[in-house]
């Protein structure tokens, strides 16, 4: 018996409006197109009146007063970060360029071994809370987990970080987010439901499959998700193993570029060979792509 956890969706007849007798035009959810027959029944199905109708005012305050509140928790596990010296404050911020992540990097890794569960904490809230609301950022701190940490903790962290901020967004997109979707994404939306719904019988590997292809970006599946009915535990799973593959890239990226960048070690062409090697291994799903596709399709 399954144990998956789905939202409901119940499906609603289609409001009729006559044209010319002054009712409000149709909303995204009810335009037709005879030339997109499964978009528009897509569109019948998951969209009614009382779903997408009105303001997105509303949702969008829940999500900032959530956001507002994340803030704080994250700024109460700043507090409880150890003192840091007159010229490492600065580079305490989150890392917006390979550039900061190296010297972030330098700073917290004297301190993982007097600090450790500290730096573990404030690192894997900063991920959550960046995958959570869709923040740009994340593969800089993936980088930077092969500074600070063993590679088999920093990869079970990136993949732990992933799934749980991509959980938290499929959350607040039930909550709040059909109408968003629906309003702002409605083709876009459809056309993946499609792929879902031919994909049903093997949704974690499809999800897998989502996660280590550059198909669709993470913010729109984690967005859409539950709006179209994919449930949350193959969403969880296949997100934790499916972010792995590039993860590995971008953790031994950051152990080597530590390597390069410590005094004590010598640039080698070893060195060098691994960094070459990431780089197309990070290229194969795009090189790939086309057979990848037809393979879910």
């Amino acid at each position: 018996m399954s144990t998956d956890w789905a939202p409901t969706v119940t499906p609603r007849p289609p409001i009729n409006r006559a044209r010319g007798t002054g009712d409000a035009a149709p909303n995204s959810c009810t335009r037709s197109d005879s030339t997109e027959n499964d978009f528009t029944q897509l569109k019948a199905r998951y969209c009614s009146e009382g779903d997408v109708s009105g303001s997105s005012a509303k949702s969008f305050l829940i999500i900032g007063g959530i956001f507002v509140t994340s803030i704080g928790a994250l700024a109460l596990v700043y507090l409880s970060f150890p003192n840091l010296g007159e010229n490492e404050r600065h580079v305490l911020k989150l890392p917006t360029t390979m550039d900061d992540a190296k010297a972030l990097g330098k700073v917290l890794s004297k301190y993982t071994d007097t600090h450790y569960y500290q730096v573990l904490v404030a690192y894997f809230s900063t991920y959550v809370f960046l995958q959570s609301f869709a923040i740009p950022g994340s593969i800089f701190l993936s980088i930077l987990s092969g500074f600070l940490f063993p590679f088999p903790t920093a990869l079970f962290f990136v993949c732990l970080s992933s799934a749980s901020g991509a959980s938290f967004c499929y959350l607040l997109s039930y909550l709040v987010g059909r109408r968003i979707v629906w309003r702002h994404f409605p083709k876009r939306a459809a056309e993946w439901s499609l792929h879902v719904q031919r994909n049903r019988e093997h949704l974690l590997n499809y999800m897998i499959f989502l996660r280590i292809t550059p198909f669709l970006p993470n913010w729109f599946i984690n967005v859409t998700a539950p709006v179209i009915s994919v449930p949350l535990a193959p969403f969880f799973f296949g997100t934790f193993l499916g972010v792995a593959p590039p993860s590995f890239v971008a953790i031994k990226a950051g152990i080597t570029i530590h390597q390069l960048t410590s005094s004590s070690e010598t640039v080698t062409f070893n060195s060098f060979l691994v960094m070459a090697t990431l780089a197309i291994l990070s290229l194969l799903p795009v090189i790939f792509k086309d057979r990848l596709r037809k393979k879910f399709d």
